[in-house]
């Protein structure tokens, strides 16, 4: 499989951005998150996903230079944490994000969180970076309605991308619908529900029925609502079935089973907890 052949969503930049993403979110710092993106870039993911919580921009960096990919083949994200949200605090943290990536710029910036008070000052912030061209997108994670609500009530560029946990059991319909009546891609973080429900007798069934993995059948349902997908692993060899989505379709049956899977179940962070 070749980076030619994953489908990219249009971003309201005239930019495209894959559909699939290698996670490192709790990769470990140093030599297994640096192998697992030289991995997931050899087998054609094209698309990293990192942020400054996770400890690991530095060994994102390394692996993306040890690819020998040229930088243009290579799809960056990083995000903005909550301690660094405000406008001066955000424009500082994002230099220190780009100097252990060790880019000129990064693909995508996101607002990690909806931080109360500081939320659209950072945003302002972001703009900023965008319109100097160091971040060529810029959007937001773990915005719901009222979030998005206020930002773009304030915003001079609508945010690119919304980032949030999405798998059957939490689907966001209300969110989702609302990104997409204004362009704006959602992205699906923790999609395999970190393994807590992956071995759903629903999916297990539909699993068998497309004779593929379970969380392959996760994964191309995300795909198929039109996400992009943000699976994470380590593991080679779970890496390459990650990725291999695109040789198969779910039939109709199969996407309403797991459309009523939906019971508002988060297995990470929870915007809906947030003010």
């Amino acid at each position: 499989m070749t980076t030619t052949s994953i489908p990219s969503l249009q971003l309201t930049t005239g930019e495209s951005i894959p559909q699939i993403g290698l996670g490192v979110w709790q990769s470990p710092k140093g030599a297994a998150t640096q192998q697992a993106v030289r991995a997931a870039l050899r087998l054609g993911y094209g698309h990293i996903d990192t942020a400054r919580i996770y400890g690991n921009e530095q060994d994102v960096g390394e692996g993306v230079r040890a690819s020998g990919l040229p930088r243009s083949k290579v799809y960056v994200t990083t995000k903005l944490w909550n301690d660094d949200q405000g406008y001066d605090s955000a424009l500082r943290a994002f230099d220190a994000s780009l100097a252990r990536l060790g880019l000129d710029y990064v693909d995508l910036y996101l607002l990690h969180w909806p931080v109360e008070g500081k939320r659209l000052d950072s945003w302002r912030a972001l703009e900023r970076i965008f319109s100097e061209k160091r971040a060529r997108a810029i959007g937001v994670s773990n915005f719901l309605v009222p979030h998005l609500q206020e930002l773009l009530a304030h915003a001079k560029v609508v945010p690119a991308v919304n980032q949030i946990e999405v798998h059957p059991f939490l689907q966001h319909r209300e969110t989702r619908a609302f990104c997409e009546e204004h362009k704006i891609v959602v992205q699906a973080y923790s999609p395999l529900t970190h393994g807590e429900r992956l071995n759903d007798p629903v999916i297990s069934e539909v699993a068998q029925h497309v004779h593929r993995s379970n969380a392959q059948v996760l994964l191309r349902w995300g795909i198929q609502h039109g996400m992009v997908v943000l699976p994470k692993s380590i593991n080679e060899a779970r890496i390459a079935e990650n990725i291999a989505l695109f040789d198969f379709e779910l039939d109709a049956s199969s996407m309403r089973r797991l459309d009523a899977l939906e019971e508002g179940a988060a297995t990470a962070w929870d915007p809906r907890k947030q003010d």
